[in-house]
């Protein structure tokens, strides 16, 4: 009898340790569960809060970009009404050219008349290239593919020329017709409108424009000294200074 109730202790015993390591098993399976589930929600939670931070980085990227749209807006708006102002006033002038080109083309056929009479009675300082200037000036009027500013332009160009010629010293070759109709190669000098010299190739010989007989006269040695140092001072052989010319009106050899 006493066997027996010992053999049942130690099957109950042998059950229970059994119960008791199945139960553990079973708790440390439930433990490794839950920490995988925790490591996976972790996981999401880590994923949500990046793809929150993204969201957020986005959304103020775009504020800023709609902020910049609008100032941008703003600004095309302006350039609009400038651009239609602006409009406006070129259909304005526009309306005007044709008036304005009624008046100009007139303006300046009368300018390049003005020139040939300035050539026509000024002294012959570079005639032939003056004449030369006007008669293409003329030439171009008549030119369609030459617009009526530039036109204009060359007139002015041409009238700034003659101006210089009224100011400036300069020499040049050319030739010159005498009071014995003797036509000669010489250098010629001009100081302004004041004064117009000619002086032979040879350098011996020197005469002075007369506006009073519209000729060259003749002048004597007297006056070669001031003569050469003008040319010299003209050609840059010698550094500018006092010079003496004869004016060229009325001028009377001794």
């Amino acid at each position: 009898m006493k066997l027996r109730k010992t053999s049942l202790a130690v099957i109950m015993g042998f059950f229970a340790a059994g119960a008791n390591a199945d139960s553990l098993e079973s708790a440390r399976s439930i433990e490794r569960n839950i920490n995988v589930s925790s490591a996976q929600s972790q996981k999401k939670i880590d994923k949500s809060a990046e793809a929150t931070l993204s969201m957020a980085a986005e959304i103020e990227q775009l504020q800023e970009e709609v902020k910049n749209l609008t100032v941008y807006r703003d600004h095309l708006a302006r350039l609009v009404v400038s651009q239609e102002a602006e409009a406006d006033s070129l259909n304005v002038q526009i309306r005007g050219i044709g008036e304005t080109r009624q008046g100009i083309v007139p303006l300046m056929y009368k300018m390049i008349d003005g020139l040939k009479v300035l050539v026509a009675e000024d002294k012959p300082v570079r005639r032939e290239h003056r004449l030369a200037r006007i008669a293409k000036l003329d030439a171009m009027m008549g030119q369609a593919d030459v617009s009526d500013a530039e036109k204009y332009r060359r007139i002015l160009e041409a009238y700034q020329i003659e101006v210089d010629y009224g100011t400036k010293l300069g020499i040049y070759q050319g030739r010159i017709e005498l009071m014995d109709l003797d036509s000669i190669e010489a250098d010629l000098l001009y100081l302004g409108r004041i004064s117009l010299v000619a002086r032979s190739l040879d350098g011996k010989r020197y005469w002075a424009w007369n506006d009073k007989v519209s000729g060259w006269q003749a002048l004597d040695s007297q006056f070669a000294k001031g003569i050469d140092q003008a040319f010299a001072i003209a050609s840059k052989q010698a550094a500018p200074g006092l010079i003496s010319l004869p004016v060229s009106v009325n001028v009377e050899s001794k």
